[in-house]
């Protein structure tokens, strides 16, 4: 058997609670975004306490606003009716109502040159997509579950510097993710996921508030 390596440069330390909270709730718009809730994830989520986003002005008012939506709207939603809605909304043997791919907002096609680039930098990074997977990697659920692993790091996967969760977010998220979000909120459909659209926008909204205001510790202002 190998002997375990304990030197000091290979123990990652925990995440920050505030890294944690990050990761948390990419996870949760990642499980959104892919599959309809279950009846244990909607009183999970009717169940939750309140989102506490200090610091950040109106971006967090309306993150902590949007989440106790989401709670509101879990305690009154049959489990059903969701996987009906979502299926409505994302699922067709045809052409779907929404298509939430970068590609198709960046590009106006699916499988097109965004995605394509944003396999390079997967691929550097070393994630691909699992076998059996069906949806691309450009998949607004597929990204936030990409971002999560970014954050915390998964099996096979080192946690990710700030520099690359800031690379992935502003290049292959922030583009396009807040007209997929109007067009989920806007389509007939929609009453649970337009609920789950503005929760999800306030989210990356905060991200994208984060990201424009980090520097990295070496960084210099040009005089």
């Amino acid at each position: 058997m190998p002997q375990e390596n304990t030197s000091l440069q290979t123990i990652a330390l925990p995440l920050s609670d505030e890294d944690q909270a990050r990761a948390d709730f990419y996870a949760l718009i990642a499980r959104l975004m892919l599959a309809p809730p279950n009846a244990g994830l909607l009183k999970a989520l009717a169940d939750a306490d309140p989102v506490h986003a200090d610091g950040l002005a109106e971006a967090g008012q309306a993150l902590e606003d949007a989440w106790l939506k989401l709670s509101q709207a879990a305690s009154v939603m049959d489990a059903a009716a969701v996987a009906d809605e979502f299926s409505a909304l994302f699922i067709s043997t045809g052409n779907p109502l929404l298509n939430p791919y970068g590609s198709f907002y960046v590009a106006g096609h699916l499988n097109d040159v965004p995605l394509a680039e944003l396999r390079q930098d997967l691929g550097r990074l070393g994630i691909a997509r699992a076998r059996g997977v069906g949806e691309f990697e450009d998949h607004l659920g597929a990204l936030c579950e990409t971002m999560r692993v970014l954050i915390s790091g998964a099996p096979g996967i080192a946690r990710q510097p700030l520099e690359e969760q800031q690379h992935l977010f502003t290049a292959h998220i922030q583009p396009w993710y807040a007209a997929c979000l109007l067009d989920i909120a806007a389509a007939e459909p929609a009453n649970f996921y337009r609920v789950v659209a503005a929760f999800v926008g306030a989210f990356l909204g905060v991200e994208a508030l984060a990201f424009a205001m980090w520097q990295p510790a070496d960084s210099t202002i040009a005089a």
